[in-house]
C-alpha cells in the first residue's frame, strides 16, 4: 500500500476499533486533529453518525482545517471552554510527524501543535493514527520539532534552542512572503537535533524559554498509536 492508502486505512480502521470496543460512544465529547491522516478520521467518523451507528458526538477541533472539514460533513463543533465541554474531553484522534517506541510523538507539521496540545492533553483518552513512515525509533533527529514562539523573541529563543543543541530553521510560508503565522499569530521555528534528545525532558526544557508558547513533542499523555503497513496490516500499541 502506498502512503495515501495507508492514512485511509489506519483513520477508517482506528475509528472502526474505538466504535466497536467502545471508546467512542453517543454522547461523547471527542477531539479532532489536522492533517492529512486526521482528516480521513474525521470523515469516517461523520458517516458512523449519518448511518446512526453513533450519535450526538461533540466535536472541539484543532484548527480551522478540521472546523471546515466538521461544517460540511455535519459534526457539531464546540470549544473547550463551552460548558456542555467544560474544559475536559473523553477522547482525541490525530496524526503524528513521528512515533516513537515508546509512544513519544512529533506533532505540529501543520503549525496546530498549540491547539493539537490543547485538545490532546486535556482529553481522558489520546489517540494517534499513522503511516509506517512515521513510525522511528528515535524523536528529534529525522523530522524537525515545530516550536510555536512569539515573533518579537525569535532571537533570544534561537539562542536558548541553539544552547539545548538544536540547530533551528524559521518556517516561511509557501506561496506568501515571509514565515508563516499560526491560527494563534505566532511563528514557528523547526528544529533538529543530531544526537538523540530525552524526549519528555527536552519538551519541558524547551516550554521553560521566554517568548516560547509551545512546543511539537507529545509526552505527557501517551497515547494508543494505530499505525498502518505496506502490507495492509494495522498495529496497534498501548491499547487500553
Amino acid at each position: 500500500m502506498n502512503q495515501n492508502e495507508q492514512k485511509i486505512l489506519v483513520a477508517n480502521t482506528a475509528i472502526d476499533t474505538l466504535i466497536k470496543e467502545g471508546k467512542i460512544f453517543s454522547g461523547m465529547k471527542i477531539g479532532l486533529g489536522t492533517g492529512s491522516t486526521a482528516m480521513p478520521a474525521v470523515k469516517r467518523l461523520a458517516e458512523h453518525l449519518e448511518k446512526g451507528t453513533i450519535k450526538d458526538v461533540k466535536a472541539v477541533v484543532t484548527s480551522f482545517q478540521t472546523a471546515n472539514a466538521c461544517q460540511e460533513w455535519g459534526i457539531p463543533v464546540y470549544s473547550l471552554n463551552d460548558k456542555i465541554i467544560d474544559g475536559q474531553l473523553d477522547l482525541a484522534i490525530d496524526g503524528a510527524d513521528e512515533v516513537d517506541p515508546n509512544c513519544n510523538c512529533i506533532k505540529g507539521g501543520g503549525a496546530a501543535l498549540l491547539q493539537e496540545k490543547m485538545v490532546e492533553y486535556n482529553s481522558k483518552i489520546f489517540v494517534v493514527i499513522a503511516d509506517s513512515s512515521k513510525s522511528v525509533q528515535t524523536i528529534g533527529t529525522g523530522f524537525r520539532v515545530p516550536v510555536e514562539i512569539i515573533g518579537a523573541a525569535r532571537i533570544p529563543v534561537v539562542k536558548a534552542l541553539n544552547a539545548l543543541g538544536a540547530d533551528c530553521v524559521l518556517r516561511e510560508g509557501v506561496k506568501k512572503c515571509g514565515p508563516v503565522i499560526t491560527d494563534n499569530g505566532n511563528q514557528i521555528l523547526d528544529c533538529l537535533w543530531q544526537n538523540p534528545i530525552d524526549v519528555p525532558k527536552m519538551e519541558e526544557e524547551i516550554n521553560k524559554i521566554v517568548g516560547v508558547v509551545e512546543n511539537g513533542l507529545f509526552t505527557k499523555n501517551k497515547p494508543i498509536v494505530f499505525i498502518a503497513k505496506e502490507d495492509g496490516s494495522v498495529e496497534q500499541r498501548n491499547w487500553h
